[in-house]
């Protein structure tokens, strides 16, 4: 299968400032073609690749006042290996996190999953669940809202579906995560963002909104919840995204057999 995904950023920089973007494919085993560019008023910006966990790449840059537009493209042939669960994973996506308050949702998790056994049967379980009981409403969350807030709504984007299914495997005892990435076939386009459990040692997507197909998914950031994941973050000065474009094709979307596991490849 070959994707090719990418996203254009426009960004009016009031004050110099120091910009860290998570839009790039994460680095991956199989070929990969991509480009980035960072252009601020016509002059092109440098823009330093600072690697995370889990193959993400941060891009950071200086940006001086002015428009800063930021292009990244990508494309992608095959599929890497499944990615293994370490000891190390464990002991992180095992904890209640800032968006995942997997303490608070303890006896929740307790009790409607009370007699699922596995963690297999379990993801199933919470994926099916989370997407019966919350409604997608584009627009209808708060940034600051974590997987409690959500519930209490009943309704969220993608995002929100993510941090509830996280937070209930994580009370349930099986370590989970969040992936954000690029989505072909999802529709309106835009980044998207999906959970990972653990089952049988490897990382597996739990996508209760089942908007794109699992297997098609391009891992862009991973990490706790979506404090870890955000695709732009300013970390000095004054700086505003005036428009956002994301796109994401595969040359053969494929179907989703929601009842087989799944990973990002």
């Amino acid at each position: 299968m070959q994707r090719t995904v990418g996203a254009q950023l426009v960004i009016d920089v009031a004050e110099p400032a120091e910009i860290v973007l998570a839009v790039a494919a994460a680095e991956r085993d199989t070929a990969f073609d991509e480009s980035f560019t960072a252009v601020s008023d016509g002059v092109a910006v440098a823009a330093e690749v600072v690697p995370e966990a889990h193959g993400t790449r941060l891009h950071r840059i200086a940006a001086p006042v002015g428009r800063l537009v930021v292009d990244c493209r990508a494309v992608i042939d095959g599929r890497s290996p499944t990615p293994a669960v370490t000891d190390a994973d464990r002991f992180v996506y095992l904890r209640p996190s800032r968006y995942a308050e997997s303490d608070t949702l303890a006896a929740v998790a307790a009790a409607e999953f009370e007699g699922v056994d596995g963690a297999a049967a379990l993801t199933f379980a919470v994926s099916s669940w989370v997407g019966t009981q919350l409604s997608y409403v584009s627009g209808s969350s708060r940034p600051t809202d974590g997987a409690v807030q959500t519930l209490l709504a009943r309704q969220g984007v993608c995002r929100d579906f993510a941090h509830v299914c996280v937070a209930l495997l994580r009370s349930l005892g099986v370590p989970a995560r969040l992936a954000a990435v690029y989505a072909p076939g999802l529709d309106p386009m835009d980044f998207h963002a999906v959970a990972e459990a653990a089952v049988d040692g490897r990382w597996r997507v739990v996508d209760a909104t089942a908007l794109a197909p699992r297997s098609s998914l391009v891992r862009i950031a991973t990490g706790r919840d979506a404090a870890d994941t955000a695709f732009m973050s300013v970390l000095g000065g004054r700086a505003d995204l005036v428009n956002m474009t994301v796109s994401a094709v595969a040359d053969a979307l494929p179907d989703d057999d929601l009842t087989q596991l799944v990973s990002i490849a």
